[in-house]
C-alpha cells in the first residue's frame, strides 16, 4: 500500500522539509534521467551514432509533450498548495483533477495527429536522408508514450503535494530500472535497433504512469481525485481554473521547450557545420543535460510546495529560507557537474560510442566548453521556479523566454561565425549567463524598491 509522509509545510523546521522532500524527489528524477541514458548507451553500442543522432533529432517532439504535462502539473500544485494553506481542500481537490483530465484530453488529440504524419515531422525536425528511417521508427513507437508520460508528470506534482515524495520516487525508479532490461532486450537479442529502444521506453514510461494513476485513485490522502459536474457553469470554471493553472505553470513549459528549441538548433547547427557526426556528438551531450535540467528541476519541484504553502500562510520568512536553502544545493550540485564534464569528458563519451567513431573526438572537445553554463543553468531554473511558486508569472515567463529563445538562437547563430566549433558548445553557456545576470538585475531592483 501506498504510504504518506509526516509532512507539515507550514510548521516543520525548513531545512528538514527541504530535505525530506528534495532527497526522494531528486533520486527518482536521476532514475528517469537515467532511463533516457541508459536508453542512449545501448542505442550506441547497438546502433552506433547514427542511432543516437536519429533519436535527438525526434526527441523534441517528445519535449513538448513533457513541457505542456509540466505547465499543467506545476500550475496545478501551486494552486492547490495555496488552496490548502487556507483550508479548502475541495477547492483543492477540484483544480488537481480539472488538471488530470484536462490534459489527458489535449495530449490524446496531440498523440493522435502526430500518429498520422511522422515522416512529415521526421523532415519538419531536419532529419538527413540518412537517419530518416530511424527518425521515423522512433517516433512511430514513442510517441503514443506521450499520455502516459503526462499522467506522470502531472501527478507526481499531486503525489509530492498530497504528501507522498516516497512513492513518487518509485513511480521514477521502476520505470528506470524496468527501461534498463527492456532496452537490453529489444536492442541486442531481438536486434529491433532504434525501434526496440522507442518500444522499450514506451513500456518503461507507461510503467510510470500506472503507478502515478493508481496512487491517485486508490491511495491519496488530502488530494483524491474529485467527481466533476458536467453542467454548463461548471465547464466555464474549469476553463477558467485551467487557464489560471497554465498561467502559473507557463514558464514551466517554456523551460522545457528551451531543451527542444536547443536540441533543434543544435542539431541544425551542428550537421551544417560538421554533418551526422556533429549531430551524433551533440546527441550524447543532450543524454548528459537531462541529469543537470533534472537536478534543478528537482530543487525547484522541491521548493514549490513550501514556497507556495507558507506565501498562501503570508510566512515570508519561511518563503525566504527555502529560497536559500534551494540557491545553496544548486551551487554545489552544477559545481560537481562542472568538474565532470571538464576532467573526465573521455569517460563519459565512451560510455555511448566508442574512441573510432568520428563523433567521440567532437564530444571530448566540446564537453568541458559546454559545461561552463550548468551553474547558471541550475540557478535559472530555481529562479523560475521560485517566481512560479509565488504566483509572479510575468517575471518567471519572461526569464524562460529570454533563456530559450531570445538569449539562446542568436548565441547558436553567431558565436560559430565568430569562433567555429567552439562557438556551438558556448551557445548554451553564453546564453544561460545573459539571463542570469537579467534575473540579479531584477532581484537587486526588487530589493531596492
Amino acid at each position: 500500500m501506498a504510504g504518506r509522509d509526516d509532512i507539515d509545510f507550514g510548521k516543520v523546521k525548513v531545512s528538514r522539509l527541504f530535505r525530506k522532500i528534495f532527497i526522494p524527489t531528486l533520486l527518482g528524477m536521476v532514475s528517469w534521467s537515467l532511463l533516457t541514458v541508459v536508453d542512449g548507451m545501448f542505442v550506441g553500442w547497438g546502433v552506433g551514432s547514427n542511432g543516437i543522432a536519429a533519436i535527438n533529432i525526434c526527441y523534441p517532439v517528445f519535449l513538448v509533450i513533457t513541457g505542456f504535462a509540466l505547465m499543467v502539473g506545476m500550475g496545478a500544485s501551486v494552486v492547490a498548495s495555496i488552496h490548502l494553506s487556507q483550508k479548502n481542500v475541495k477547492a483543492a481537490r477540484i483544480n488537481v483533477t480539472q488538471a488530470m483530465w484536462f490534459s489527458t484530453l489535449v495530449v490524446l488529440f496531440a498523440v493522435a495527429v502526430m500518429e498520422l504524419v511522422p515522416e512529415r515531422i521526421s523532415c519538419m525536425l531536419g532529419a538527413s536522408p540518412t537517419l530518416m528511417p530511424m527518425v521515423r521508427d522512433y517516433m512511430v513507437y514513442l510517441i503514443p508514450s506521450g499520455i502516459m508520460q503526462m499522467w506522470s508528470v502531472v501527478g507526481l506534482f499531486i503525489i509530492r503535494l498530497d504528501g507522498a515524495p516516497k512513492y513518487a520516487m518509485w513511480c521514477n525508479v521502476v520505470p528506470a530500472v524496468a527501461n534498463m532490461f527492456l532496452d537490453w532486450l529489444f536492442i541486442f537479442p531481438l536486434a529491433m535497433g532504434v525501434k526496440g529502444a522507442a518500444i522499450a521506453s514506451s513500456l518503461s514510461t507507461a510503467i510510470g504512469g500506472v503507478m502515478a494513476i493508481i496512487y491517485l485513485l486508490r491511495y491519496a490522502g488530502t488530494l483524491k481525485l474529485y467527481r466533476l459536474k458536467l453542467s454548463a457553469t461548471s465547464l466555464v470554471l474549469t476553463l477558467r481554473n485551467i487557464g489560471y493553472q497554465c498561467k502559473i505553470g507557463f514558464s514551466a513549459f517554456l523551460g522545457e521547450m528551451t531543451m527542444a528549441l536547443l536540441m533543434f538548433v543544435g542539431n541544425s547547427v551542428f550537421m551544417e557545420y560538421l554533418g551526422d557526426a556533429g549531430v551524433g556528438a551533440f546527441g550524447v551531450a543532450c543524454y548528459y543535460l537531462p541529469f543537470v535540467f533534472m537536478f534543478g528541476n528537482a530543487i525547484a519541484e522541491s521548493a514549490q510546495p513550501i514556497i507556495s504553502y507558507n506565501y498562501g500562510l503570508g510566512s515570508r520568512e519561511r518563503v525566504h529560507q527555502t529560497l536559500a536553502i534551494s540557491v545553496r544545493t544548486g551551487v554545489l550540485g552544477s559545481l560537481l557537474s562542472i568538474v565532470a564534464f571538464t576532467l573526465f569528458p573521455q569517460v563519459l563519451v565512451h560510455l555511448f560510442i566508442g574512441a573510432d567513431d568520428p563523433a567521440a573526438l567532437i564530444a571530448i572537445e566540446g564537453f568541458p566548453y559546454f559545461a561552463t553554463g550548468f551553474l547558471f543553468f541550475i540557478l535559472n531554473l530555481i529562479a523560475i521556479g521560485y517566481f512560479q511558486s509565488i504566483e509572479k508569472v510575468v517575471p518567471a515567463t519572461l526569464f524562460a523566454i529570454l533563456r530559450g529563445v531570445l538569449f539562446m538562437l542568436p548565441s547558436f547563430l553567431l558565436l560559430p561565425l565568430a569562433m567555429g566549433v567552439k562557438g556551438i558548445w558556448l551557445a548554451v553557456p553564453l546564453s544561460e549567463l545573459s539571463t542570469f545576470v537579467v534575473v540579479v538585475a531584477y532581484a537587486v531592483a526588487g530589493r531596492k524598491r
